[in-house]
């Protein structure tokens, strides 16, 4: 191939290239609903407690250990009186804290050190703050860090959470939708992640255990996520 034949053909792969990142740009600015602004105060906060207390989140503060399985893959045992959390993905078992980050893991039998421990201890982290997020996220709408408004859909109304600390990916927001009991059915997602604003995925599947209610399915029709194993003692 001559120069000027390949220069020909570069800049015809530059221009599709090009074409296809305004082509991806534009669906995803389609797809995407905008943050909606919502309300602070009283109402927001009335319609938190509501929330809340549909789950039973008194309950929940009384769980000593919650473990579960996420996706099949993670596996954890959280230690909520302590907090202290093991997991085990893979062939690595991690044991930590999450509030000093001190702890052990196993790779293979084997335990691990130095630099290698504390990668271990990171990776599981980031796991454990993910993962329980999904599992205990309607819980947390009152965290250090987190804001509160009230939004009026076409549904009714919903409760808007933005995490604006804490986390693995703060600034982050999500918009629960709720059920005539108040209960979560669904929620939408303004999040880092995932580049369509506004991403509904339902909450299914709820259990009662031991009086805190949690959820095992989400659902977003292209994807879906199965939480199992889940157990609480008290």
């Amino acid at each position: 191939m001559s120069f000027n034949a390949m220069m020909k053909a570069l800049k015809i792969a530059g221009i599709v290239l090009l074409s296809l990142l305004l082509l991806g740009a534009g669906v995803i600015w389609i797809a995407s609903d905008p943050l909606p602004e919502g309300e602070k105060g009283p109402e927001a906060e009335a319609l938190a407690d509501k929330m809340l207390e549909a789950m039973n989140y008194e309950a929940y503060q009384q769980i000593k250990t919650l473990s579960w399985t996420l996706a099949g893959r993670h596996h954890y045992v959280w230690d909520k009186q302590e907090n202290t959390v093991t997991v085990r993905w893979e062939d690595v078992e991690v044991e930590f804290s999450p509030d000093t980050f001190d702890g052990s893991a196993i790779e293979k039998g084997k335990p691990l050190d130095g630099d290698e421990l504390h990668d271990a201890i990171q990776t599981a982290w980031t796991y454990f703050a993910n993962d329980s997020f999904w599992l205990v996220a309607p819980f947390k709408v009152r965290d250090p860090g987190t804001e509160r408004r009230l939004v009026e859909t076409a549904d009714g109304r919903a409760l808007l959470v933005t995490y604006t600390s804490g986390g693995v990916t703060p600034g982050d927001s999500y918009l629960w939708l709720l059920d005539e009991n108040f209960k979560p059915r669904a929620w939408k997602l303004w999040v880092k992640i995932i580049p369509i604003g506004g991403v509904e995925i339902s909450w299914e599947n709820w259990q009662n255990y031991g009086g805190a209610w949690l959820a095992s399915s989400r659902n977003a029709g292209f994807y879906q996520m199965e939480i199992t194993d889940i157990q609480a003692t008290y």
